[in-house]
């Protein structure tokens, strides 16, 4: 089975990733997300979001995926065992340390490798697996085709993004929006000073302006029958910060696609779909095979 994953910022996008056909969403409570300004899950909230989407067969995953403190690891130990203990499918980590911890103290749970984890080659996949985690989500900057060479020398299972924002840097690498702001990526706090426009210089003299380091957004459609058959496990849409209505949308035609692809019927791209798609948030869209992620 191919999983559709879907973002869940709050409790209405929770209910639109599940009206419109997602297999699984993912959501962060209130600490330790790399969305912290996301609306995000108190723990009470994380309890009945967990509940909603278990009775209708929808899969959680939880994302505690920021860098962790020493001083923080019985906290997001504690979260984790909260979440744990109120049915949580999966929790997406990027801390190593932690996440040793939990594939320790929870035999019985899911544990992925986020993509902040900038794992982008066969090597680093292994190493994970051997160290137990069940899934790996890569890092959004590899080609379909390098996609598919490390899904047919593993053993994990496979998640890749297949639509919304990409970084001009590295997941998991960049410190731009610290070193400007002390804001930082891996503690869920990135400000996306690369959204902002810049002037590019030469000897002094302006040569270029504009959004200069702002990457179109990924729109995977055309690739999903190709990666499928690679054996990518999971398609995950970015989104945790957009609305309801971005939720149902992009859930809704990627569902349609995945279920196009693993039928009998011509894989045939209506281009309405993309253009609804462009209406629900448009930075403009791009992929390519060569570079499926870098835009």
């Amino acid at each position: 089975m191919i999983e559709l994953l879907s973002p869940v910022g709050n409790f209405e996008c929770l209910k639109a990733a599940v009206q419109n056909g997602a297999d699984a969403v993912y959501f962060g409570a209130d600490t330790f997300s790399a969305r912290a300004f996301a609306e995000n899950f108190n723990l009470e909230d994380l309890k009945k979001a967990i509940t909603y989407a278990k009775i209708r067969g929808v899969k959680t995953h939880l994302t505690l995926n920021t860098l962790i403190k020493d001083s923080e690891l019985p906290q997001a130990y504690e979260l984790a065992q909260k979440a744990y203990e109120f049915g949580i499918d999966a929790i997406i980590v990027q801390d190593l340390g932690l996440a040793k911890q939990l594939i320790h103290a929870f035999p019985d749970l899911p544990i992925h490798a986020s993509t902040q984890m900038t794992i982008h080659n066969l090597n680093g996949v292994l190493q994970l697996q051997e160290l137990g985690f069940k899934r790996i989500v890569l890092s959004r900057e590899l080609s379909a085709n390098e996609i598919e060479y490390i899904c047919k020398n593993s053993n994990v299972e496979i998640e890749c993004f297949i639509h919304g924002a990409l970084c001009i840097s590295y997941s998991g690498q960049c410190l731009f929006s610290s070193m400007l702001g002390g804001r930082s990526g891996n503690r869920g706090e990135c400000a996306g000073p690369c959204r902002l426009p810049y002037a590019l210089l030469e000897n002094d003299k302006k040569i270029n302006s504009g959004y200069l380091l702002s990457t179109k957004d990924l729109c995977g459609l055309d690739y999903i029958p190709f990666l499928i058959n690679a054996g990518v496990s999971c398609f995950k849409i970015e989104g945790r910060m957009k609305s309801p209505e971005y939720v149902a949308i992009v859930t809704r035609i990627y569902r349609k696609y995945i279920d196009l692809a693993l039928s009998n019927e011509e894989y045939i791209i209506d281009e309405n779909d993309k253009k609804e798609l462009l209406q629900a948030f448009n930075r403009g869209m791009c992929s390519s095979r060569s570079s499926f992620s870098r835009c």
